[in-house]
């Protein structure tokens, strides 16, 4: 190929990816903001005080209980000014992940592919919702992607690529937990599956390749804690989660009211005031957790392994039966409702971004003008159509063994469900948990779609040139 043509090729390559991130932006710019959770203020707050005691040596008491390396990460894209250039990162590190994976998929009339799945995604599901958000939660989609790209379908990256795609892998690993919980699951089930089928060793170098970037990642969250709070963690001063959600599930209650008499736990003293919902226990003002004194808290998290463990140990069948109610209610929670205004949000914006509160409080979010019910109905009816088409179309590609598309399908399929287990279960039931990994189904039947439209015009040429030939062969000679 030539020099003009590679040029060509670069800058329709380059194009595309650009016309797509921007397209993924649409809630932000409808909004005329980045769209902000109360968690968005937290992220953007806590990211100068690690940078403080990272750099300048001026360490603080607590630091939030956020992902330190995520606050680090976004703190130049941001600089307490304005959150902007981050939904720029969003998109342009989502553009790229889904051209490497259409590439990865259809060679041939990529741009066309690309576009034809992105557009869809981007408007009739959360895709564009999470781009346009300021949290981590669009790098766990990116990063599931990332791994299936770095497992199978390595030779269909260059070198660059690859290096590529294993930074933005290490950076999404380490922007939240639940990302590393399940980045790590995976390549322990894929080990598992190693160990029966001596044929998939083809894929231990690409298995390898993402242990050692969630190892690394866990390493540094170790380090960060380390050097911050003078021990190591992979999740610092968090709040207790699993002590919050057990309690409210109903078991950990009937814990503490049997064996409160007997331990002497903390948790004890808010016997009769112990909520029915985990948001309460962990969010409210007045509630158990936000009310409680520095000293309370840490006492609060030491003692929250040995509580949830016992309480497991006392009722088993009943927590595994909430758990489960719990995981179903997640999987089938996918709205895109979270995105009205907040009070916490607007207390704390001058000192998060100064200046900027005026601008905010006249965006369609601070006034409740966004289209979020519409969106929530468009993604339903995408996931639902999407279902039919994957139940449709699975099983003829399954007899084909396309395995580039089964193997997307097998990741996809597992992070989806692995995510509504992973939050339903060990945090609490949001329709933000799910939403942001269940527009990967609709990509998915995109995928789908286009790979049997693919086969079909295979086929026909195929039928076409038999019957040239045959009509060729029964000609008389001239």
């Amino acid at each position: 190929m030539n020099l003009p043509m590679v040029r060509f090729d670069a800058v329709r390559r380059t194009g595309a990816i650009l016309v797509g991130a921007f397209l993924m932006t649409w809630p932000a710019l409808y909004n005329r903001y980045p769209l902000l959770y109360p968690d968005s203020m937290s992220y953007m707050a806590d990211g100068r005080l690690v940078a403080r005691a990272l750099f300048r040596h001026k360490f603080s008491a607590d630091y939030g209980g956020r992902s330190f390396l995520y606050c680090l990460g976004i703190l130049p894209f941001h600089w307490n000014v304005t959150p902007w250039p981050i939904v720029a990162l969003n998109a342009l590190l989502t553009a790229y992940v889904l051209w490497l994976l259409v590439r990865s998929l259809s060679p041939r009339q990529t741009v066309t592919r690309y576009l034809a799945i992105l557009l869809p995604l981007s408007f009739f599901t959360g895709l564009g919702w999470f781009v346009s958000l300021i949290m981590p939660d669009i790098l766990g989609p990116v990063l599931y992607l990332s791994i299936y790209l770095l497992v199978f379908a390595r030779e269909s990256l260059s070198w660059a690529e690859r290096l590529t795609l294993i930074l933005i892998a290490w950076w999404a690993v380490a922007s939240h937990i639940t990302h590393l919980i399940l980045a790590g699951a995976f390549c322990v089930l894929l080990l598992a599956l190693l160990v029966f089928r001596r044929s998939l060793r083809q894929w231990l170098g690409g298995i390898a390749e993402v242990a050692i970037i969630v190892l690394i990642a866990a390493a540094a969250h170790l380090a960060l804690h380390a050097y911050l709070y003078g021990e190591p963690s992979l999740s610092g001063k968090r709040p207790p989660f699993l002590m919050a959600r057990v309690i409210a599930d109903g078991p950990g209650r009937s814990y503490l009211q049997q064996h409160c008499g007997e331990r002497k736990l903390v948790i004890c003293q808010y016997l009769h005031d112990l909520p029915n919902d985990a948001n309460e226990f962990l969010w409210n003002l007045d509630g158990i957790w936000q009310s409680a004194s520095p000293a309370t808290q840490d006492r609060l998290r030491q003692e929250e392994a040995p509580f949830v463990l016992a309480t497991l140990r006392a009722y088993p069948r009943e927590e595994l039966f909430v758990s489960a109610a719990n995981f179903w209610h997640q999987l089938m929670s996918f709205g895109l409702g979270d995105y009205g205004p907040n009070r916490w949000v607007l207390q704390v914006f001058e000192e998060v971004l100064p200046g900027a509160r005026a601008h905010y409080l006249e965006t369609r979010q601070a006034r409740e003008t966004l289209p979020d019910d519409f969106s929530t109905s468009a993604q339903n009816w995408a996931v639902m159509t999407s279902l039919v088409l994957i139940g449709i179309l699975l099983p003829f590609i399954w007899r084909r063994r396309s395995s580039r598309v089964l193997q997307l399908a097998a990741v996809i399929v597992f992070m989806v469900i692995a995510n509504a287990f992973v939050t339903g279960v060990l945090s609490e039931v949001e329709d933000r948990y799910q939403s942001r990994v269940i527009w990967l189904l609709p990509l998915l039947a995109g995928v789908l779609v286009l790979e049997e439209l693919d086969h079909r015009t295979r086929r026909d040429s195929k039928g076409e040139s038999r019957l040239e030939e045959s009509v060729s062969r029964n000609l008389p000679d001239a």
